[in-house]
């Protein structure tokens, strides 16, 4: 006798052990669509330290000090490279055994399943457009303050978001209607991308050298002219009983804040199917681009709170541009602006090639549709991707405030690093003799700190940025049993069995 069973896809028929179904580890990522490998040991670094480098210092340092921290937003900082040191480490044993595009997303789903990886691949989109459009803003901000220096002057309503206020030359205080500027550098740098990562590797590491050399000059020049009275008091008391505003808890949420200035190291990994011998690669990039991160942020941070007063921070999206404008050198202000501007280029360049490859990762997967997984047939970069996403970032960073965008970014990254900390626990008990080129030291120690460290700064965030965490993962939860369950490439529920 013999029957047909056909299995659908329906909502009610979706089963647990169907949701947590694995890609396997072996198999290798290898079709016409693969991505060109292209970059080198030299180019990774510098790929990741440009990207790291300025983030925070450059746009969130403001923010976080005058709201939060106070001058103690330098232990915050530092709170921020320990939490980070631990888990790049476990990015770097993953890195060093799964060399395939996606990063956290394709860790995920080869340790917990689908519905995981899914999760955590959406919270990768949110991390990386909203970080993207937070860059844009504070660039736009760095613009005006660089034409104002030349008495050139812009509409401020024209630089901001409607969610704020603005002052117009008569005094008189408005809101703001759209953030032009940052729309025009996400289009530039979206094309720029669309043909070709080789290109836009040159031109970044040109630019982080010129970055780091202002960077440095600036702490040089910045330090003389530190008033010890900024530092007075250190950690502001906490008046209101409010959590975050200020005392300990302010030291906290600013960490958090924080964490969006080291996101980065997670991209590089993120681009693992375009680079060289990727398994030797990736680890010790990870490893040396957070050190000289840490070092340079705790040395900067230290110079800005010392150069100005906390207080005089408050919603400011450009605190290097304030700071530089605290010392007498008329002629370095100018130098250390335009240079600045020069050097988001890398950092939006980390974060949108970043979204791009989840969701490349993603389409390959059958979760979104394949489309977006599409290389261009001459310039080998995933076109349709990036020009969702120009779309999208230009959106974020025309109507939204940069501390909104911030803090977005910041817990969709710490939502990724908590599966990503215990995914090195799981996968030594699900493949111990997989040949892995780094292992952490202390057994699952180090991979729990990590994970317990995300969750404890992912606590410390406002409300506002959980309520819109959660609103994300809804919308990408009905996508996912919309279409994602049934078009996955791990899906069998979709075929006709004969059986006999």
């Amino acid at each position: 006798m013999a029957f047909l069973l056909k299995e659908n896809t329906h909502m009610g028929n979706i089963t647990f052990s169907s949701l947590l179904r694995k890609k396997n580890i072996e198999t290798p990522p290898s079709d016409k669509e693969d991505l060109a490998r292209v970059i080198g040991m030299p180019s990774l670094i510098f790929f990741g330290v440009g990207g790291i480098v300025g983030t925070g210092l450059f746009s969130i340092t403001g923010v976080a000090a005058s709201e939060h921290a106070g001058p103690a937003v330098i232990i915050s900082f530092f709170i921020g490279a320990i939490a980070c040191a631990f888990i790049g480490l476990c990015y770097s044993e993953l890195a060093g055994m799964i060399t395939v595009a996606g990063s956290s997303y394709s860790y995920t789903y080869i340790a917990y399943g689908e519905i995981i990886a899914w999760m955590v691949g959406w919270n990768l989109v949110l991390e990386y457009a909203v970080g993207a459009g937070a860059v844009a803003v504070s660039w736009s901000k760095y613009m005006m303050s660089f034409l104002e220096g030349f008495h050139i002057h812009i509409d401020p309503r024209y630089i901001a978001s409607p969610f704020e206020t603005v002052t117009l030359l008569d005094g008189s205080k408005v809101d703001g209607i759209i953030n032009l500027p940052s729309t025009v550098i996400v289009v530039i740098l979206s094309l720029l991308l669309i043909k070709g990562l080789k290109e836009s590797l040159t031109l970044n590491n040109i630019v982080v050298v010129i970055k780091i050399c202002v960077i440095l000059t600036l702490i040089a020049f910045g330090l003389p002219y530190i008033k010890a009275a900024n530092f007075v008091p250190f950690i502001p008391e906490n008046t209101t009983g409010t959590f975050g505003h200020f005392g300990f808890s302010g030291i906290m949420q600013a960490a958090g804040m924080i964490i969006f200035a080291y996101i980065g190291f997670d991209s590089v990994s993120s681009t693992a199917q375009e680079v060289k011998n990727p398994s030797k690669n990736i680890p010790k990039a990870i490893l040396i681009i957070i050190s000289t991160c840490a070092v340079i942020y705790f040395c900067f941070a230290f110079v800005i709170v010392g150069l100005v007063y906390y207080t005089d921070l408050l919603n400011d999206a450009a605190p290097v541009a304030t700071a530089i404008d605290h010392t007498p050198f008329k002629w370095l202000q100018p130098i250390v602006k335009i240079s600045i501007l020069f050097g988001y280029i890398p950092i939006l360049f980390l974060l949108l090639i970043g979204q791009t490859r989840i969701f490349f990762s993603l389409a390959k997967d059958g979760l979104i549709p394949k489309f977006f997984a599409k290389t261009h047939p001459k310039f080998k970069t995933p076109h349709y991707s990036h020009t969702f996403f120009m779309v999208f970032v230009c959106i974020l960073s025309a109507f939204f405030p940069i501390g909104v965008l911030g803090n977005m970014c910041a817990i969709g990254a710490l939502f990724a690093f908590v599966f990503v900390c215990l995914a090195v626990v799981i996968l030594r008990k699900t493949y111990p003799d997989y040949p892995r080129t780094f292992k952490i030291p202390g057994g699952p120690i180090i991979p729990i700190i990590g994970s317990a460290t995300a969750l404890v700064l992912m606590y410390s965030l406002n409300n506002l940025t959980w309520i819109i965490m959660l609103c994300w993962m809804a919308l990408g939860l009905i996508i996912y049993f919309g279409y994602g369950y049934s078009h996955s490439k791990l899906n069998q529920n979709t075929k006709l069995k004969v059986i006999k």
